[in-house]
């Protein structure tokens, strides 16, 4: 176990010198194992790892449905699910930025991807908030909260990269995510209300909302329309979740073919960086499966779990501590390294912990329920100082925005989701009901 914790130490003293993640973890993870076993199963091992997550089948619902989001990322979706959700809010102080916090999860919803979120919906949302006049501070804030909605709300890359290292059931973990995704939403509309209430000055008295496009309208129901599809055709047993990628990609195409705002060039573009955004995952993936291998022959996990349970420790200061952890991980990591540098760690103690809670004694439901924890605290760790990786997203699209302007704008919403965090925790029952009723 000491082994490992030096790794640890290793690992972090190369991430603050800026080597790569996949790098670094592969590196450590490599060096480790062949300190204990030998170069020659270190190197077998390594070549093993790569070969099987390059060929792995269920991996390839990865890049489909980063595709099936840059295609509707460019197709003009986003603009027409802020119109919507505008025409809800758009007449209220502080209208626009609770449309931009709704579309936001609207557009997340089938994109999957938190960053892509943030970059598409600020260079829809800001320009009308700026024109009614709104801070910069809200008008930030509720789209770099907002963006983070995309880990959680189905279909999410990280919990079926979560899924796949835990050999979690995936669609179960979706549908798991629907009820925290929405008191997400919901949280983010209070806090809207809450800081135009404390500060009049950040959202001007009303708006007028702009008339939505034939367009527009379209984008709104395509959206609902593919949403639903993937869900039905999840859990109605008609296609397995890596095919629903697949399905969703397809389908996404015609969406954007039948609104007729996609050209070739923008086409060639979403495949482009689908292809760079694939290839930075699989890379990560590699490197934390090579240093997992490490951490589990060193003997962590299972020296992690024999220290609760021999000190006797009560679920909730395990968990408290856990959560700290990814609080302060978060501040240096972005969520997908986070996951997979951690998860291996910390899902064991799934089996151990003395739940008292019915709905945990199954460990699946555990397993499930741990899973939507983490990402609550990933997606808290996306606009934490100092890192905060929404922030920056929304910082090279904004450049005459400071950091400490979008900070500033995303603190009600840190708050949100602490509340959000501590309700999770609380209450299983709102990351499993709908899990039991399936």
């Amino acid at each position: 176990m000491l082994i490992s914790l030096l790794g640890f130490a290793v690992l972090l003293i190369l991430m603050f010198m800026r080597v790569p993640i996949a790098f670094a973890m592969a590196a450590v993870g490599g060096i480790g194992f062949a300190l204990m076993r030998g170069w020659g199963p270190a190197w077998s091992m390594t070549g093993q790892v790569a070969f099987d997550t390059a060929l792995s089948y269920s991996l390839s619902v990865i890049p489909l449905f980063i595709f099936m989001g840059n295609i509707l990322a460019v197709s003009g979706v986003a603009h027409g699910l802020y119109a919507g959700a505008d025409r809800l809010f758009g007449r209220t102080r502080g209208g626009l930025a609770m449309a931009s916090v709704l579309s936001c999860g609207g557009f997340s919803a089938v994109c999957g991807s938190s960053l892509a979120t943030a970059a598409t919906m600020s260079k829809v949302a800001m320009p009308s908030m700026r024109k009614f006049g709104y801070d910069d501070r809200l008008a930030t804030g509720s789209i770099a909260a907002g963006g983070t909605l995309g880990i959680l709300i189905p279909p999410s890359v990280i919990l079926i990269i979560y899924g796949l290292l835990t050999e979690t059931n995936i669609s179960k973990l979706f549908i798991a995510g629907i009820i925290p995704g929405v008191l997400g939403v919901i949280l983010y509309l209070a806090a809207v209300k809450l800081a135009v209430w404390h500060n009049p000055a950040l959202a001007p008295e009303v708006t007028q909302s702009a008339p939505m496009s034939r367009t527009d309208v379209i984008g709104v129901f395509a959206v609902l329309g593919l949403f639903v599809f993937i869900m039905v055709g999840i859990y109605g047993g008609i296609f397995t979740p890596t095919e629903a990628a697949g399905m969703g990609a397809g389908a996404s195409i015609v969406i954007a073919l039948a609104l007729r705002s996609m050209a070739l060039t923008d086409f060639f573009d979403a495949a482009f960086d689908s292809i760079r955004a694939t290839a930075m995952i699989f890379a990560v993936i590699i490197g934390a499966e090579i240093f997992t291998n490490f951490i589990n022959f060193a003997g962590l996990p299972d020296g992690l779990s024999s220290f609760v349970m021999n000190n006797d420790l009560p679920v909730w200061a395990v968990m408290m501590g856990i959560m700290v952890i990814y609080l302060i991980l978060g501040c240096v990591l972005e969520s997908l390294s986070m996951i997979l540098l951690t998860v291996p760690v910390f899902y064991p103690l799934m089996y151990e912990l003395p739940f008292t809670n019915p709905a945990l004694l199954d460990p699946e439901n555990a397993l499930i329920w741990f899973a939507i924890v983490v990402v609550v605290a990933t997606e808290i760790s996306l606009i934490t100082p100092p890192v905060g990786m929404n922030v920056f997203v929304l910082k090279a699209v904004l450049r005459d925005v400071e950091l400490s302007t979008i900070f500033k704008g995303v603190f009600p919403f840190w708050l949100a989701d602490i509340v959000r965090l501590g309700l999770l925790l609380s209450v299983p029952a709102l990351s499993l009901w709908l899990v039991g009723q399936m």
